[in-house]
């Protein structure tokens, strides 16, 4: 089923979402990739405020390629998400409600996505000029000097993506093949 979301993404919304539903998401998210998630977590363990504000926000795992003339952002496809799965939990329990990947996310996460209503789209790998097509605005809002791993805000119109673990803990990747060996036989 394709649903559309505006941001911010609330508890209550992602109550509605499950495994395997398409998802255009409309309004503003942050990208950051592993890099910038250690410093966050080092802030938070420094007991720092966070330069971004995550309640209700969708973390976009992301290194854009640099913007060309006329362009707002270059080839941004969604990188590996189990180089975040280390710094997730922490962030996830500040309110953190959606994050954008490819793969496989740990036991952890899941557990902590399901005690904190949270959600994890998958965004096609392979994709990044398309999906940069969606992005409307994009700048820099912290850690500038890791270059394409800084912190962005992006405004985005109609990023496809699909939900892969809803916030009760049911994945796409376990059920879509469970569907897929019941239909063999």
């Amino acid at each position: 089923m394709e649903k559309r979301i505006t941001t911010p993404l609330t508890a209550e919304m992602t109550k509605d979402l499950h495994c395997g539903d398409n998802v255009l998401i409309s309004g503003v998210i942050y990208t950051g990739r592993d890099a910038a998630h250690k410093r966050l977590v080092e802030l938070l363990e420094q007991g720092k405020d966070l330069p971004v504000e995550l309640k209700d926000a969708i973390i976009y795992y992301v290194g854009p390629a640099p913007a060309q003339p006329g362009q707002v952002i270059g080839s941004a496809g969604p990188t590996t998400s189990y180089r975040m799965d280390a710094y997730a939990p922490a962030l996830l329990d500040l309110g953190l409600k959606g994050m954008i990947g490819k793969g496989k996310r740990s036991p952890e996460v899941v557990a902590s996505m399901v005690k904190n209503g949270a959600v994890y789209f998958g965004a096609i790998g392979g994709c990044g000029a398309l999906l940069a097509k969606c992005i409307k605005k994009a700048e820099i809002v912290a850690y500038e000097d890791l270059g394409a791993e800084a912190i962005r805000r992006l405004e985005v119109e109609d990023l496809p993506v699909t939900v892969i673990i809803d916030s009760q803990g049911n994945n796409l990747y376990e059920q879509g093949r469970k569907d897929f060996l019941a239909m063999e036989k």
